[in-house]
């Protein structure tokens, strides 16, 4: 086959997965991080570390680009362009390693594109495809370029031309880096392929010093951070500059502590590190999440419709496919050496490349991630073990990319017939269609609208985490909603850098840098504590006030009444004793001046108080809840408390107007509680 025809076909394979991906394509953002990272594109900011630099130059001008009215939808469609970019390249990957055992040509295209749409309808692979809810789907390109030009170096003769070809492998794994820290997973692979097929060239002190530098000029990106940082952007999260006070000079920007914030972040010193050799959980049991996920791939059975055990049949045969098509390597004949290497092998170098490849992406990734318990792993264990606060399939989508061309090799070494091949490759994109499409899911954009609706003007909104900020985050930075309100993030207010940016931009606190700096990571009281403001007399149990809690307290005391302020869903004002002074207005809790007291229209409900009026013209306006009836299913079980934040909602409203006689209301109201509730299960 001619480099022309292998590249046509290519071509046909990205097109037809582009296609898929652009009818199962979300029209909006998701929940978790999506919010922050297509603010950050819009902004050029700086998401949370390592910063994703080359990510955000890129998605930065992808938004650009005319090619929808919605610039959520942009974003995803730069996520299913690299997707079906990343088929592309596993095709050409498959085309190369079964040339030599599937010599027709029609036999070998249909083999390789297979192999292609194996992985590319893995449900995480197509489901992280259609949506940009990180930034996975262009580090995956960069993987499987790496891997494709990998296989052009080892049909490269010696001299300059491989070399060449081996240092833009090394520059391209430094931009991937900098795109996310997975651009590193290719480098063992790499090395060990080096060994085996060129030994010499490890003694070339000065091709690895070129290499070296390569690499560092390909992740020169995250140069970027610091000089973006002291812009002060939306999206700053780090405060990597040390230029903070909106002053911009080389004394700062090139500083020691700049220098030092930016190593921190590249490090993602924030998270307190990886100590891999403390485990989170036993490694058995991260063994059997990773199969947890490797049994969602190929069907991903979200209601459990399908009949018992055929996920995990289909998830040992795909396994055993994978080993096969790896094998099947082991036992191709090796292209000749120049050097006369490669034939004393007793394998092709290929093989050593994937087979470290594989072994990289599953067993080393497993130990190094460290996770613990998922939130739908062994469920009998309940709370006696930790648990992440969300599913962590997608840190494997390059594995079951990987995986899915694995197991059409495999596949290829057992069929030959091209339409038998065809037709057990579409097995996965009609099983996992339903499950793996996003097609109409705008949900996200919905809930930060309401929750935004739910406040006056220039009001605070106290948050708790990804879901309740982000979507707002977004609302605020794309589509210019409501940018007279402060959104203060909790978890965040626990950080230094983010009182002094918040401080700066909303004036939350009549403190100077310096003593908002001085705020104790958290104080230790034996005895109930008396907060006082105005007729605020609120009483803290006895425990540990964080710092985030002495912020708040603060911006109380500095800011209140003069600015609203609001309480997201969840006990925190309650956990400051201020459960006498929040009443439900909507999806928010507002923070009163004066204690609460019943009346017609504030009834106290075990939850705490509502306001029915007020929550009850809210809740006609609320977008969320017919959106997500439109929608008829909600995937990721562990951000379903939003959603079914609705239903909480609905449920207190419905006893407040039943309390006041609306019963005509309150049915209403209940029985789309009810609905959504029912959805959810």
């Amino acid at each position: 086959m001619r480099d022309r025809t292998r590249f046509i076909a290519a071509a046909g394979v990205s097109t037809s997965i582009f296609l898929l991906y652009l009818v199962t394509l979300s029209p909006s953002l998701a929940m978790w991080d999506a919010g922050e990272y297509i603010s950050a594109a819009k902004s050029l900011g700086i998401p949370h570390q390592p910063g994703n630099p080359l990510f955000v130059l890129i998605a930065h001008v992808a938004g650009m680009l005319p090619l929808s009215n919605d610039y959520a939808m942009r974003i995803n469609i730069l996520a299913a362009f690299a997707g079906a970019l990343t088929a592309g390249l596993w095709f050409l990957c498959a085309e190369r390693l079964l040339r030599d055992s599937v010599k027709k040509p029609v036999e070998r295209v249909a083999a390789s594109a297979v192999a292609a749409l194996l992985g590319a309808t893995a449900f995480t692979v197509w489901n992280q495809s259609v949506v940009m809810e990180k930034v996975y789907p262009l580090a995956l390109l960069g993987l499987a370029l790496v891997s494709w030009l990998m296989l052009l170096w080892f049909d490269t003769p010696d001299g300059r031309s491989a070399d060449r070809r081996l240092v833009v492998v090394a520059y391209l794994t430094g931009l991937i880096y900098a795109v996310h820290p997975a651009g590193l997973l290719t480098a063992p692979a790499a090395a060990v392929a080096v060994l085996v097929q060129r030994p010499r060239m490890l003694l070339r002190w000065k091709l690895a010093g070129i290499l070296a530098v390569a690499f560092l000029f390909g992740a020169s990106p995250f140069l970027m951070l610091p000089i973006r940082s002291a812009h002060q952007p939306n999206i700053n999260v780090s405060a990597v500059s040390a230029c903070e006070d909106g002053s911009i000079a080389a004394t700062c920007t090139f500083s020691a502590e700049t220098a030092k914030r930016l190593a921190g972040t590249i490090r993602r010193d924030q998270y307190g590190g990886n100590v891999v050799m403390v485990r989170r959980a036993p490694f058995m049991a991260q063994i059997q999440q990773y199969w947890m996920y490797f049994r969602w791939q190929w069907l991903r059975d979200v209601q459990n419709r399908a009949p018992l055990h055929l996920q995990s049949l289909i998830a040992a045969v795909m396994l055993a496919l994978g080993l096969i098509g790896l094998h099947s390597l082991r036992t191709a004949t090796a292209a000749p050496a120049r050097n006369g290497a490669a034939s004393r092998l007793r394998a092709p170098p290929w093989f050593w490349y994937f087979a470290t490849l594989t072994v990289t992406f599953t067993v080393l990734l497993i130990y190094y991630l460290n996770f613990r318990y998922s939130s739908g792993q062994s469920p009998e264990l309940g709370n006696l073990v930790e648990r992440e606060p969300r599913e962590r399939d997608y840190f494997f989508m390059w594995t079951f990319s990987l995986w899915g061309m694995l197991a059409g090799l495999g596949l290829a070494s057992m069929v030959r017939r091209a339409p038998v091949l065809v037709a057990l490759g579409l097995l996965p994109l009609f099983a996992n269609w339903k499950d793996a499409s996003r097609s109409g899911q705008s949900f996200t954009r919905h809930w930060a609208a309401d929750v935004l609706a739910s406040v006056e003007p220039n009001a605070v909104v106290i948050t708790n985490g990804d879901n309740d900020s982000f979507p707002l985050w977004y609302a605020q930075a794309v589509e210019g909603l409501r940018s007279d309100v402060t959104v203060a993030l909790t978890p965040y207010l626990g950080m230094e850098w983010y009182a002094r940016q918040l401080n700066r931009r909303a004036k939350l606190w009549q403190l100077s840098d310096q003593e908002l700096d001085t705020m104790p990571p958290y104080l230790e009281h034996q005895q109930p504590v008396r907060f006082q403001h105005g007729a605020i007399d609120a009483t803290i149990p006895p425990g540990y006030l964080t710092r985030d809690q002495l912020l708040v307290l603060r911006a109380i005391k500095d800011s209140f009444p003069n600015r609203p302020i609001y309480f997201s869903f969840g006990p925190y004002p309650q956990m400051l004793g201020l459960g006498d002074y929040v009443k439900r207005v909507g999806l928010v809790q507002k923070l009163e001046a004066q204690p609460i007291r019943e009346s017609p229209d504030t009834v106290r409900l075990p939850s705490g108080f509502m306001d029915v009026p007020g929550t009850l013209a809210l809740w006609k306006k609320y977008g969320g809840p017919a959106q997500l009836m439109r929608e008829g299913r909600w995937v990721d079980a562990p951000s379903s408390d939003v959603p079914l934040y609705y239903a909480l909602i609905a449920r207190d409203l419905a006893q407040g107007l039943q309390a006041r006689g609306e019963h005509t209301e309150a049915d209403s109201v209940i029985s789309m509680g009810n609905r959504i509730v029912e959805l959810l299960r």
